[in-house]
């Protein structure tokens, strides 16, 4: 099949799959608007689907070896302002573009079943939630999605918004392609009191404002400086009213490096550091990891494959850009640590003002021209990768 044209064919069908999916917008794990959406259009295909923890795994073709295609489906907690007809209204927003993955995947899936007599193995589908919260790849894992039998790859691509023109394959076939993300909570706890007698409370917001100090020096002092490595509070609540001194205070924050060794240092330095000062002040200190992502790091000989196969369709202008290497994170790391795997940027920008904006901003605006080009590069990289690892 010249999956291509035939994605071509089916353009207006992938458009009305992320239009859907952007005007109905959830975040988190639960997500049972598009859940039933995606397993609904997957039956409609002739393609048995069934929940796997809180996402969907389907499978085309029969027998070994299996590649995995992965998709995440979830929204960002936050209002949109694109000026897209087809908005979302709910509080949610498809900043990210993973509305684009879930259409992209629904249609190579189509086109797979139309072939499915051909291929030389079995294609595994993945539609996850949660990726924004770093737990929805967690939880399909526990629920199985690589077990019996375990995929030989795995392949996800991402959507990149802004001034890139259409057609364009971000990759990394090198080192490490995306920083890790460790999500954590500090429950501080003090003793209320009078502000008019500070003596006799132990003021926990005091204590929050020395660990948010301590952390910040944490990263100038104590990271390798040719390591990338942030440290981002973005929480602090505490207290109820102004002569009121605050026994609880509560901290949010995201640690993101490159470097798996001085993930698990940095870590270990915020609860010694947040634990160790409360102490100082009289209070106490919890830290609760929230969510965790290592460093993604795709396999170097999968991820020159999948830029050979994506060749071999005759994109017009196509271009490929190796060797990127971006601060956020993605939670398809975990797979690509367990199995080879490879994740590519895909462009899907407006050179006009359309591009004005960039992923996770209220404004951001994706181009449906990359709809079929992403979707006959999930389709045809599965395809080739199985008759070539079936010989």
């Amino acid at each position: 099949m010249d999956f291509y044209k035939r994605a071509y064919e089916l353009k207006e069908q992938t458009v009305s799959h992320r239009r859907y999916l952007h005007e109905n917008a959830e975040t988190g794990l639960d997500m049972p608007i598009a859940t039933e959406y995606v397993i609904d259009t997957l039956k409609e295909y002739g393609i048995a689907a069934q929940k796997c923890g809180h996402g969907i795994s389907a499978q085309i073709g029969h027998g070994e070896p299996v590649i995995l295609l992965r998709a995440d489906m979830d929204a960002l907690p936050m209002n949109e302002e694109s000026g897209e007809e087809f908005s979302c209204k709910t509080g949610a927003s498809h900043g990210c573009g993973h509305d684009m993955h879930s259409a992209m995947l629904l249609t190579a899936a189509k086109m797979l079943k139309e072939c499915e007599n051909e291929l030389k193995g079995t294609v595994r589908l993945m539609f996850q939630p949660a990726e924004e919260t770093l737990q929805g790849c967690c939880d399909m894992l526990e629920n199985g999605i690589l077990n019996s039998p375990e995929p030989k790859a795995a392949l996800s691509f991402h959507t990149a918004a802004g001034k890139f023109p259409v057609g364009t394959f971000m990759y990394n076939s090198k080192g490490v392609m995306m920083c890790s993300a460790d999500s954590f909570r500090i429950l501080i706890k003090g003793k209320s009191g009078h502000g008019a007698y500070p003596h006799m409370a132990v003021d926990a917001l005091r204590i929050a404002a020395h660990i948010y100090s301590a952390l910040d020096s944490l990263i100038t002092k104590e990271s390798d400086p040719e390591k990338s490595c942030t440290l981002t509070i973005g929480s602090l609540h505490s207290g109820s009213g102004a002569n009121i001194i605050s026994d609880k205070a509560v901290m949010e924050g995201m640690l993101r490096t490159d470097d798996g060794d001085l993930q698990k240092k940095l870590i270990c330095r915020v609860k010694e550091l947040s634990e160790g000062i409360a102490l100082m002040y009289g209070g106490t200190a919890e830290i609760q990891i929230i969510s965790h992502a290592p460093p993604l790091i795709c396999d170097s000989g999968l991820t020159e494959k999948m830029k050979k196969y994506i060749g071999e369709l005759n994109i017009p202008d196509i271009d490929f850009i190796p060797d990127i290497k971006a601060n956020a994170s993605e939670d398809f790391a975990h797979i690509a640590e367990k199995l080879p795997s490879s994740f590519i940027y895909l462009t899907a920008g407006f050179e006009d003002e359309r591009g004005a904006y960039t992923a996770h901003h209220s404004k951001v605006r994706y181009n449906e021209a990359v709809l079929p080009i992403g979707a006959a590069a999930y389709a045809h990289c599965a395809y080739r990768f199985l008759c070539e690892s079936s010989k």
